[in-house]
């Protein structure tokens, strides 16, 4: 009788660490899904880059500071490795960008040139899908950690090594409102 209750006991046992880790693998390989989502996006931005500097270079003489800039945090964007360090590139190539447009505002020829808007407008799309799969895979982080930190799972994190996942993080400066000022001042 005794030794049922032992054999009893260990049956739970194993089922129960089987169904932890195969929960925990799970969410583990949704992080990474969710990391490949934005990295395909990511990919499509950098993609678009050099096609929308191209066709804005010949009329900004003037603005050859700004164009390298963009041209730097794109490849910083490119050659980061971690997720925080992606994170961070793609933050300073967000701003480089935005300054970027910011110029072509001031030139008129750029301003109603059709290949910068649809560029504009590609790039905008893939800014909209950046975020929802960030947001996407930060959710998906949330439950991965949430899932090592509460009992009984946090044991079966902590018996097979699992390691809490990274946010993908905005900037600072990318999480403030812009400011917008509509006086007619002349």
């Amino acid at each position: 009788m005794f030794g049922w209750i032992i054999l009893g006991l260990l049956v739970i046992g194993t089922i129960w660490v089987i169904t932890m880790y195969n929960g925990l693998v799970t969410l583990r390989n949704q992080v990474q899904n969710a990391w490949q989502q934005i990295d395909v996006q990511l990919k499509r931005r950098h993609d678009i880059i050099p096609n929308l500097l191209n066709t804005v270079k010949g009329a900004m003489e003037f603005e050859k500071e700004t164009l390298s800039k963009v041209i730097e945090a794109r490849a910083r964007a490119v050659g980061a490795t971690t997720i925080s360090g992606r994170s961070e590139a793609e933050n300073m190539l967000t701003q480089a960008l935005g300054k970027l447009f910011a110029v072509v505002e001031n030139y008129p020829a750029l301003k109603n040139n059709q290949n910068i808007l649809q560029l504009q407008e590609e790039l905008t799309s893939t800014e909209n899908s950046v975020g929802f799969a960030r947001q996407f895979y930060n959710d998906i982080v949330a439950q991965f950690n949430i899932k090592q930190g509460i009992f009984p799972s946090n044991i079966a994190a902590a018996i097979f090594g699992f390691k809490q996942g990274d946010y993908f993080q905005a900037e600072a400066a990318a999480k403030e409102a812009p400011k917008v000022d509509l006086s007619f001042k002349r």
